[in-house]
């Protein structure tokens, strides 16, 4: 069984910085890609960030430019910086995989809140 463990969220002011992190852990043969995924209170969740085996990147819009995301593939696990945040950052930020265990299966992590606020 496959598991991604999150953490890093937390309280920032706007403007300020935070770093999430989350390892897979469990029986793999590949991961690709890696990704953040974000869910604000009444709205669907969206695409923050993915980031492939490579290195190749892709970023939601509203984040290019102040989120950069990263992986260690020796570790497997994912990062991502935060900086310059604002309040509409606000959010569960959700750690996504996808999976070679025999099939390619998608895999999520629990969730991690972040909040900006003064």
């Amino acid at each position: 069984q496959v598991q991604l463990v999150e953490s890093g969220g937390g309280l920032a002011q706007p403007g300020g910085s935070l770093r999430l992190s989350c390892a897979a852990s469990g029986r793999m043969f590949s991961i690709d890609p890696m990704g953040w995924y974000r869910q604000a209170p009444g709205k669907q969740r969206e695409l923050v960030a993915t980031i492939t085996s490579g290195g190749g990147t892709n970023y939601a819009d509203s984040v290019k430019g102040r989120f950069t995301i990263s992986r260690d593939n020796a570790k497997s696990t994912v990062y991502l910086q935060m900086n310059s945040l604002k309040s509409e950052d606000t959010a569960v930020y959700y750690c996504n995989a996808r999976v070679r265990v025999g099939p390619m299966l998608n895999y999520w992590g629990q969730g991690t809140q972040v909040t900006v606020s003064s």
